[in-house]
């Protein structure tokens, strides 16, 4: 069969022939129509992520779009190791597989799958988020933040605060449902000193965090101060992405003088059918919640020249 396949994890994916899998017990075929590049599969491809495999040569994607062989269109995730989603045929378990709604397209459910379960996962999984409540968005201009006040608002988000990286990024974030915009582009006193007012103005309880580094850091030592005889307010701090740093100075007092409970959702903290479940709810209500997201569509065969390309929009390889 034809597939985008990893060499070198120092070089892009080749557009070559690969070995068709075979189903072992409790695995289905599927016929490839859509997967989507996310940074997950961009580092899982490179050898840098945690979850990264060690052999090759193999095919990369996570997740994608296909049909099943008794003609089901499904999303499916987590194929076999070496057969990823990039390729003609890819083999997963079929309890790893969820129907799409007829009204949403192929390209549509490849894309918003990974970037719409972010926040679903974090916020029913994880912070185990009740209807009524307040959530805080660090890092909701690219397209998994901006799905989030998206999801948020569908699962009644009483009120969404939306953090991006300066005053021109959170443009258009109150359209999206934000109630609340804040720009990161201050010095560390400056910003800490606006998080604690939203803290304490806006009642959170829930931080999504796409971001860490800095802002996180921030973020996390505004959480304390508000009233110790009382006890400290309950904030859940979801931990799903590190696109500003991968560390942060977190010392324990703050833990021990605040309601701060800190998590994470991804590979690992939840299973791969919670995961599963997770986007089948997003694709569910990409027509009552007007989920949308700005895709780039590429036929596989360009995926080598394609592999680096960057944008807002997220690419869609298509066979």
């Amino acid at each position: 069969m034809k597939a985008a396949v990893v060499h070198d994890f120092n070089a892009p994916p080749r557009y070559d022939d690969f070995a068709t899998p075979t189903a072992e017990a409790g695995e289905t075929l599927v016929q490839v129509r859509a997967a989507a590049l996310s940074q997950l599969v961009k580092a899982q491809a490179s050898g840098r992520h945690y979850s990264s495999g060690k052999t090759l040569p193999l095919v990369p994607g996570v997740d994608g779009v296909g049909t099943l062989p008794d003609g089901r269109r499904v999303y499916f995730a987590f194929p076999r190791t070496l057969f990823g989603s990039m390729a003609q045929t890819s083999v997963v378990k079929l309890s790893n597989c969820v129907d799409i709604p007829d009204d949403v397209d192929d390209v549509t459910a490849a894309a918003i799958g990974n970037p719409g379960m972010s926040s679903w996962a974090a916020l029913l999984d994880r912070a185990k988020f009740i209807p009524g409540e307040n959530v805080l968005i660090n890092g909701a201009t690219g397209a998994s933040g901006r799905l989030a006040i998206q999801i948020a608002k569908h699962l009644g988000a009483s009120k969404v605060i939306a953090t991006g990286r300066n005053a021109q990024s959170v443009q258009g974030l109150k359209a999206l449902g934000a109630d609340v915009v804040i720009p990161l582009n201050t010095n560390a006193e400056e910003l800490k000193a606006t998080f604690e007012q939203a803290f304490h103005k806006h009642k959170v309880n829930v931080v999504l965090d796409y971001l860490w580094g800095p802002s996180a850091e921030s973020l996390l030592h505004a959480a304390v101060g508000h009233d110790h005889a009382a006890g400290e307010p309950r904030i859940r701090f979801v931990q799903i992405g590190s696109l500003t740093g991968n560390n942060i100075n977190l010392p324990g007092s703050l833990l021990r003088s605040s309601g701060l409970e800190l998590m994470g959702t991804g590979l690992g903290s939840v299973s791969h059918g919670g995961l599963v479940e997770a986007v089948g709810g997003v694709l569910r209500a990409i027509s009552s919640a007007g989920l949308s997201i700005a895709t780039d569509v590429v036929p596989l065969m360009q995926i080598e020249s394609a592999w680096q390309r960057e944008g807002a929009s997220r690419l869609v390889f298509t066979l």
